[in-house]
């Protein structure tokens, strides 16, 4: 008796039937949103002929992504009360404030751009270690999401390379722009 549904593990179990832990799907939204908006900002922000500034540079990411966490949040709200009673309740503020992981994914970013401050190293190499680890940052959450999914290895990493190409997209565009 060979059925296929024999081979289908359930969701949220790996091979030996171990549990694994499901990445929650907002975490893993607003987590890739920040770090591909780390990556666009820092990028950007990377003028050529300008005279480096790496402070101003890790506050304009970090506005940038408090901004973009309120807003996506908000519009949450809205579109509740457009759906709903209209009134202000605390899981609406929660809704705002559900956003972290894309504040919380930008932090990295901020970090690598502030050592630039301390001189630990220019900032056009600060601009390349943040788009570098982006992009790794990109592989591993689309991995870690497949491998939670209860895919195997290879499908898992064919899913991380598929989403570190956004940050192998901004990487050639920062090239050639620059």
């Amino acid at each position: 008796m060979s059925d296929r549904a024999d081979h289908v593990r359930p969701e949220g179990v790996a091979r030996g039937g171990m549990r694994r832990r499901q990445p929650p799907e907002r975490w893993l939204f607003s987590g890739i949103y920040g770090l591909v908006l780390a990556s666009a900002m820092v990028a950007a922000l990377d003028a050529a002929g300008e005279k480096a500034d790496p402070g101003p540079d890790a506050l304009w990411v970090l506005l940038t992504a408090l901004a973009s966490s309120a807003a996506h949040g908000y519009a949450h709200v809205i579109a509740r009360r457009a759906s709903a009673d209209g009134a202000a309740t605390a899981s609406r503020v929660w809704s705002v404030l559900a956003e972290w992981p894309l504040v919380a994914a930008v932090l990295p970013t901020v970090a690598i751009l502030l050592a630039a401050v301390a001189g630990w190293w220019a900032e056009a190499m600060a601009v390349d270690v943040a788009l570098l680890f982006n992009t790794v940052a990109l592989f591993g959450l689309g991995a870690w999401a497949a491998r939670a999914a209860g895919h195997g290895w290879p499908a898992s990493c064919r899913a991380g390379g598929l989403d570190m190409l956004i940050g192998v997209v901004i990487i050639m565009a920062n090239a050639l722009i620059h």
